[in-house]
C-alpha cells in the first residue's frame, strides 16, 4: 500500500488522514487536535473509540471519551481554583457533582495544521495550538504558550510527539494528560471477555468524595496487583482510579491482549508521565481509558514536593517534550 497524508472529511468535519502499511489514522484539527482513529484496515481492528455519525453532536459537546483528547491542564481542580506564583487562576466549575473544574480548555478548540507529508517510510501531520492574549484560553490560563502535536504513522504503529513551549516571560506551570479511549474489543469479531490488560501502575492514591487526592495511598487489591504484574479484564470492577506510574524494564505502558485473535495492543507512553488515571465507564464494557498524566490530580492545591506532585514550571522559552506509541503485535 502507498503511504499517504491528506485532508478530507470525517462526518462533515475537517480531517487529516494518514495511511502507512496496513494502518490508518484520522485526526480532527478543529476539534481539539483529537486523533480520533487508529486502525488496522486489513485486519479490521479499530483501536480507538471513534464517534459514529449519530454521536458527533454529543462528541463535540463532550470530546473526552473518543480518540486521544488533549487535557491541559488535566483532570480535576478543587473549586476551580489554581494557585500559582502568588495568584489564583479561576476556572469554570464544569463538574457540578463535585464542585470542581474538569479537564482544561484545549480539547475542543481549533488547532492549526502546520505540516502534512508522506514518503516511502511513513506519513505524518503536525498541529499546533498557539495561545496569545486574544485567545479564549488566556482568560483562564494567562500565559503565552504553544502546544504542538506531531503524529507519525508507519509500519511500527502510531508515534505521538508532544511539546509544550513557554512563549511568555513569566514562569508557566506545565500540566498535561491524554484521555486515551481504547476499544475492548477492538476487533470486529471480538468479544469483551476475550480481552485482558496490564498497566505499569505503582501506588494507588486515595481520593475523597470529590474525587481529589488526600495525599495518602491505598493498598492495592489482588485485582490491582494483577493489573500491574499479570493480566486481568479491564472491566473487573468500576474504575475511576488514580495511580503513580511505576515503569517496568524502563518502559511505562499499557498492554491489551486479544486472546481470540492472538494479538496485543501496546500503548507505550514514555516515563515523563509519572501518573496514571484509569476510567472504564462503570465497567460496562466496550472501551476504557488508560490516561497518562504528568502530574497529580489537583496538584497546585496539594502540599507535596514537586518530585511527588509532578507540578513544575517552564521558564521563558523552555520546552517540555515526550513521545508515546500505539502499536499492535502478534502473540505466540
Amino acid at each position: 500500500m502507498i503511504n499517504q497524508a491528506y485532508i478530507d472529511e470525517y462526518f462533515g468535519e475537517k480531517a487529516v488522514y494518514l495511511r502507512a502499511g496496513t494502518y490508518e489514522a484520522i485526526l480532527l484539527p478543529e476539534i481539539g487536535g483529537n486523533m480520533i482513529a487508529f486502525r488496522d484496515i486489513v485486519r479490521n481492528f479499530r483501536f480507538l473509540r471513534e464517534p459514529s455519525f449519530e454521536e458527533m453532536k454529543d462528541f463535540k459537546k463532550i470530546p473526552y471519551i473518543h480518540g486521544i483528547p488533549v487535557l491541559f491542564p488535566p483532570n480535576r481542580y478543587e473549586n476551580g481554583e489554581f494557585p500559582w506564583q502568588g495568584q489564583t487562576y479561576r476556572f469554570p466549575i464544569n463538574e457540578p457533582s463535585t464542585g470542581n473544574h474538569l479537564h482544561g480548555f484545549v480539547h475542543n478548540v481549533p488547532w492549526t495544521i502546520e505540516q502534512i507529508s508522506s514518503d516511502e517510510m511513513e506519513s505524518r501531520v503536525t498541529v499546533a495550538l498557539v495561545i496569545d492574549v486574544l485567545h479564549p484560553v488566556y482568560e483562564y490560563f494567562p500565559h503565552l504558550f504553544t502546544i504542538r502535536l506531531q503524529y507519525t504513522l508507519s509500519g511500527e504503529g502510531l508515534l505521538q510527539r508532544v511539546t509544550v513551549r513557554n512563549d511568555g516571560n513569566t514562569r508557566m506551570p506545565c500540566l498535561l494528560a491524554f484521555h486515551t479511549t481504547i476499544n475492548a474489543p477492538f476487533a470486529q469479531n471480538g468479544h469483551t471477555e476475550d480481552y485482558l490488560f496490564k498497566m505499569t501502575i505503582g501506588k494507588r492514591w486515595e481520593l475523597n468524595d470529590r474525587m481529589l487526592p488526600t495525599v495518602k495511598f491505598q493498598p492495592l487489591t489482588s485485582n490491582e496487583e494483577n493489573m500491574r504484574s499479570g493480566f486481568i479484564s479491564p472491566f473487573f470492577e468500576p474504575m475511576d482510579n488514580h495511580y503513580t506510574a511505576d515503569p517496568q524494564d524502563g518502559r511505562n505502558r499499557m498492554e491489551l491482549k486479544d486472546r481470540r485473535n492472538k494479538v496485543k495492543l501496546i500503548y507505550d507512553v514514555g516515563t515523563a508521565y509519572r501518573q496514571w488515571m484509569i476510567w472504564n465507564n462503570d465497567a460496562q464494557g466496550g472501551y476504557f481509558c488508560p490516561e497518562p498524566q504528568i502530574s497529580l490530580v489537583n496538584a497546585p492545591m496539594i502540599s507535596l514536593p514537586a518530585n511527588q506532585s509532578g507540578l513544575f514550571a517552564l521558564e521563558q522559552g523552555e520546552l517540555w517534550e515526550e513521545t508515546s506509541r500505539l502499536y499492535c503485535i502478534d502473540e505466540k
